[in-house]
């Protein structure tokens, strides 16, 4: 999915936020009552965001991905708020940073389009904060995670539909260069043969007139030779150089059948081996 922004970019800033939580855990470590689990948790945290960051891969989380950040986010939840005590004066302070901590790992679940399990750790974030400390939940920034899981979330689906969409009109605008250049070759091919017939055809057509249609015998049978001539031009097509034409038509003069049938198995071939095959062929047909 291409959103106009660097993707290093954006792997930057979020890895910048994600950092900035391990800074208020390690500012606040001594309001806990035991460090030791809020330790692990920054760890854990760590972990789950370097995964989830990593240049690399699909835009697209992979589900066991999605599914392990969902389980880091119970992991630290409980690890950290089990140890802090939320009925002190003034509240826990930055000490509670595994809220945010997780609304961002949640909001990268999210913004790569694994929508279900970030839903699902911001609703295990309401229930246990509503379970441990009652209304007061709200002050530990609930609102804000959730708030910034809705924005990625809204933002990142928009930007997948307009991915598909520019894929769309990008097929879209191939098949009508495709169906333009086909059509420019046919008009071409049109001309072309046009041209041909009118060249070859045009000594004959002024006798025809000139005679008022009054032919001999010998005309009669050149104007089915050219007639020939004609057909190999719209059935031969690579089948003919100026070699063959000649000694086709000479063969044909002589009594001989000819019929020239290009079905595409020289189209392949580069224009010197196409003209020594056709050179070849020419002998040939001398020959006969």
């Amino acid at each position: 999915m291409n959103i106009g922004v660097p993707r290093y970019l954006i792997v930057g800033m979020a890895a910048l936020f994600s950092a900035y939580h391990l800074v208020l855990a390690t500012y606040t470590i001594d309001v806990p009552r035991n460090p030791v689990p809020v330790f692990v948790a920054m760890g854990l945290y760590a972990v789950a965001t370097i995964v989830s960051l990593l240049p690399f891969g699909p835009t697209r989380m992979p589900v066991w991905m999605a599914a392990f950040n969902f389980a880091i986010v119970v992991a630290i939840t409980l690890l950290v708020s089990n140890e802090l005590d939320f009925g002190r004066p003034g509240g826990t302070g930055y000490a509670s940073w595994y809220v945010a901590a997780s609304g961002t790992l949640l909001t990268i679940t999210s913004t790569r389009q694994r929508h279900t399990f970030a839903w699902l750790g911001i609703g295990f974030l309401v229930v246990q904060s509503a379970v441990l400390v009652g209304p007061g939940l709200f002050a530990l920034g609930i609102v804000g995670s959730a708030s910034w899981v809705a924005v990625s979330h809204v933002l990142s689906t928009a930007l997948a539909k307009a991915s598909k969409d520019a894929h769309r009109f990008a097929l879209a605008e191939r098949e009508a260069t495709d169906w333009q250049a086909a059509q420019e070759a046919h008009v071409y091919e049109r001309q072309f043969r046009l041209g041909q017939t009118s060249a070859m055809a045009l000594s004959m057509l002024r006798q025809i007139q000139e005679s008022g249609g009054d032919l001999t015998e010998d005309q009669r049978r050149e104007c089915l030779h050219l007639e020939g001539a004609i057909r190999d031009e719209i059935r031969g097509r690579k089948l003919l150089n100026d070699a063959v034409r000649d000694e086709v038509m000479n063969a044909r003069r002589r009594g001989a059948t000819v019929t020239l049938l290009d079905e595409g198995g020289i189209d392949d071939l580069s224009d010197e081996d196409l003209d020594r095959v056709l050179n070849r062929l020419a002998v040939a047909i001398h020959e006969r």
